[in-house]
C-alpha cells in the first residue's frame, strides 16, 4: 500500500510537506501542492481519514441542516444549486458532507448530539426555523455555523438582498404602466418570505400606490400549487389585478397555470414576475421576468466563511448581503 513515505521519495519533498498538502494546510506553494496531488493519484494513494483526524483534530465533516417547515422541499431547483456550490467548495478544501436530523441510530436526538455523535466541524444550515428549540440549541452550543436566507445575530449568515429584489420587481412593472399590483407571498414565517413582501409593500409606498389588503395572498409553502390556488384567489377578485409579482418562481409559474386555466394570458391579460430564476424559468412560455439570485455566489461565500470559522476560530460574526438582478423576459407587458 501506498504511504507518503513513497509519495515522498517519488516527489522529492519531505513526508512532512506531503503530509502537509493533505491535509490543506496554507503555507505549500501551489506547484508543490499540484506535483504531490498528481504524484498521488498516480500511485493510487488514499488518505487515511483517521490518522487525518488524529493530526488535525477535526473530522473534516461538514453537516447540511435542512429545516423542514415550509414546505419548500429539497427538491427545490434553488436549493439545489445553492448546496451543489457549497459542496464545489467544500470538497476542495478537502471536507465531505453528511445531513443532519433530529433521528440517530433510530433514535430521537437533537440537532447538536447528532452533531457531536457525528464529529461534525460545522454546520451550514438552509431553511432555518426560529420556532424550533433544538435549533436554537444549535446555535448557542458553540459549533461553528453558517445560516442562509437567514440574518440572526451572533451567527454567520448569507442571504441574497431580498427586500431590493422585490422593490426592482414592483419598479419595472410600474415603469410598464402598471398601478394594480398583487403579490403572491412565500409566507412570514421565513426570512425571505418576509423580507420580499416588506419589499413589496415599501416599493407601493415609495410609488404613492395603495397598498391592498386583498392584493396580499399565498401560503407558507414555495410551490407551483399554493402559486396556483393563490392566483385563483387574486382572479376571482371585481378589481383583479393587472400583474403579480411572486416570492418565488415555483410560485410564479403556478400562478401563469391559474391565468391560463382560466382562459386568460400571460403577460396578454396579467403580467407576472418572479423570484430566484431557477433554470425552468427561462424556458416555459412565456419566458419568465424575474429576480435572479446568485446561487453559485451563496453556496461559494458560505463554505467558505463556514471553512474559515472551522480552520481558523475567527470568532467575528459575518453577515454578507448578495445582490441580486432583474432578468426581463416575456411574461411581463406595457398597460395600454
Amino acid at each position: 500500500m501506498t504511504t507518503i513515505y513513497d509519495i515522498a521519495k517519488k516527489t522529492g519533498y519531505s513526508p512532512t510537506t506531503v503530509s502537509k498538502v493533505f491535509n490543506n494546510y496554507p503555507d505549500v506553494r501551489e506547484k508543490t501542492r499540484v506535483k504531490i496531488l498528481e504524484t498521488a493519484k498516480e500511485m493510487g494513494y488514499l488518505p487515511n481519514a483517521n490518522a487525518r483526524s488524529l493530526t488535525t483534530k477535526r473530522s473534516w465533516t461538514i453537516g447540511i441542516l435542512f429545516v423542514e417547515a415550509t414546505g419548500a422541499g429539497i427538491r427545490h431547483p434553488y436549493f439545489g444549486a445553492v448546496i451543489e456550490s457549497f459542496k464545489k467548495i467544500s470538497v476542495s478544501k478537502g471536507y465531505d458532507l453528511m445531513f443532519i436530523s433530529k433521528d440517530v441510530g433510530g433514535r430521537r436526538s437533537s440537532y447538536v448530539e447528532h452533531c457531536k455523535i457525528r464529529g461534525v466541524d460545522g454546520v451550514v444550515v438552509i431553511l432555518s426555523s426560529n420556532d424550533d428549540p433544538d435549533f436554537q440549541e444549535l446555535l448557542d452550543s458553540g459549533i461553528p455555523c453558517v445560516i442562509l436566507d437567514s440574518s440572526p445575530e451572533h451567527v454567520h449568515s448569507v442571504y441574497s438582498d431580498n427586500i431590493g429584489g422585490s422593490m426592482l420587481a414592483i419598479r419595472y412593472l410600474h415603469s410598464l404602466g402598471h398601478r394594480s399590483i398583487a403579490h403572491i407571498s412565500g409566507g412570514l414565517n421565513t426570512f425571505a418570505g418576509e423580507q420580499r413582501q416588506h419589499g413589496y409593500e415599501q416599493a407601493l409606498r415609495e410609488l404613492d400606490l395603495n397598498l391592498r389588503e386583498e392584493y396580499i395572498t399565498g401560503s407558507d409553502f414555495y410551490s407551483t400549487e399554493s402559486g396556483y390556488e393563490a392566483m385563483k384567489r387574486l382572479l376571482a377578485l371585481e378589481d383583479r389585478p393587472t400583474a403579480v409579482y411572486a416570492a418565488g418562481d415555483l410560485l410564479a409559474l403556478g400562478a401563469i397555470r391559474a391565468v391560463l386555466d382560466h382562459g386568460l394570458s400571460v403577460p396578454g391579460d396579467v403580467s407576472v414576475i418572479g423570484f430566484d430564476d431557477i433554470e425552468m424559468s427561462r424556458y416555459i412560455t412565456p419566458a419568465l421576468t424575474t429576480v435572479r439570485q446568485d446561487t453559485e455566489q451563496l453556496g461559494k461565500v458560505a463554505a467558505e466563511i463556514l471553512v474559515s470559522s472551522i480552520e481558523e476560530r475567527d470568532t467575528a460574526v459575518k453577515s454578507v448581503m448578495l445582490p441580486v438582478e432583474l432578468m426581463i423576459r416575456e411574461s411581463c407587458r406595457p398597460v395600454t
